[in-house]
């Protein structure tokens, strides 16, 4: 169903601390809308021959138990370290 009222832009882009154009926000608010109203589209489409997919008893759940295993050896672990420095992995600095 499409939207009542557009979307306010200078508010959705605060939340993600943006800051717009007047420009941007025209351009932006036509672009949202046109993705709502396609979106919207989806209310009508029947899926009432599609079965609901529910995890039925006996069902698998794509989960596996919690094993406790031996620890990886550091050995293995420094295995395909692209660089290292004895038994440490080397990594670019990131903090200034």
């Amino acid at each position: 169903m499409p939207q009542e009222e557009p979307i306010n832009v200078r508010y959705v882009a605060g939340l993600a601390r943006l800051t717009l154009t007047p420009e941007e926000e025209a351009t932006y608010a036509t672009q949202l809308d046109s993705i709502l109203h396609y979106v919207a589209q989806l209310d009508n489409v029947d899926v009432s021959q599609v079965p609901e997919h529910t995890l039925e008893e006996g069902g698998c759940d794509f989960t596996r138990p919690d094993i406790a295993r031996a620890p990886q050896s550091l050995e293995s672990a420094l295995l395909n370290a692209p660089r290292r420095s004895g038994d440490q992995f080397l990594v670019p600095k990131v903090v200034e």
